[in-house]
C-alpha cells in the first residue's frame, strides 16, 4: 500500500457522495485519485472487483497512458479523493521513487486480477 502521507500536502480533493460515481469505465482519464476518506468499489463491466479503502488509489493507468478507463469507480460511503495529476505525479516519482515502484505493481496485481476473472468468466 501507498503511504498516504506522500499526498498531505494537496490541496486537490474531490468530494463523492455515497452511491455516485468518481468516474466510469470508458470515460477519458488523465489523473490518478488517491482515496483520504470512505470507501469506494471498483466495477469491471459491472463486475465489483475490488474494494478500496483509506490510501487506496484508482486512475493511475490514465496518468501513464492518457485514455479510456478501464474500471468505474463507485463511491460506497461518502468520500474524498486527493487529485493527483500528471506534474504532481512525475514529482512524487522524482522525490520519492519508492511511490513508482508501487504503482507500477499495483499496476502489475490489478492486471493479473482482471486477466484471471475473464479467464474465470470465459470458462
Amino acid at each position: 500500500m501507498i503511504p498516504i502521507e506522500i499526498f498531505s500536502h494537496s490541496t486537490a480533493k474531490v468530494m463523492v457522495p455515497a452511491g455516485q460515481a468518481l468516474f466510469r469505465e470508458g470515460d477519458e482519464g488523465n489523473q490518478m485519485y488517491v482515496l483520504e476518506t470512505g470507501t469506494a468499489e471498483v466495477f469491471v463491466q459491472k463486475q465489483r472487483v475490488e474494494t478500496l479503502v483509506h490510501g487506496g488509489i484508482v486512475g493511475e493507468m490514465g496518468l501513464v497512458s492518457p485514455g479510456p478507463h478501464s474500471a468505474s469507480v463507485v463511491a460506497k460511503t461518502d468520500c474524498e479523493f486527493v487529485v493527483v495529476d500528471e506534474r504532481r505525479f512525475q514529482f512524487l516519482v522524482q522525490q520519492t521513487p519508492y511511490f513508482a515502484i508501487q504503482v507500477m505493481r499495483l499496476m502489475a496485481e490489478r492486471l493479473r486480477a482482471t486477466n484471471k476473472l475473464l479467464v474465470t468468466t470465459a470458462a
